[in-house]
């Protein structure tokens, strides 16, 4: 069963996860990689914690992998 990307408990540094960058919010095409940082302060947001992943990109996470 995939997590809920929208709470932050479901998520840590090093878990593989599908996120939605800013330019693809529209389209809701995801990416997929490994967790870096997390930038989302609060436990719940309505559109995915947004997190950095590996290789830098950032963006809110749609799923837990």
């Amino acid at each position: 069963m995939m997590k809920s990307g929208k709470e932050r408990k479901n998520i840590q540094p090093g878990i593989e996860v599908d996120i939605v960058l800013k330019q693809d919010q529209r389209t809701g095409k995801t990416t997929r990689g490994i967790v870096k940082d997390i930038l989302t302060n609060s436990q719940t947001h309505p559109h995915g914690i947004k997190v950095r992943l590996q290789d830098g990109q950032v963006g809110r996470v749609q799923s837990v992998l």
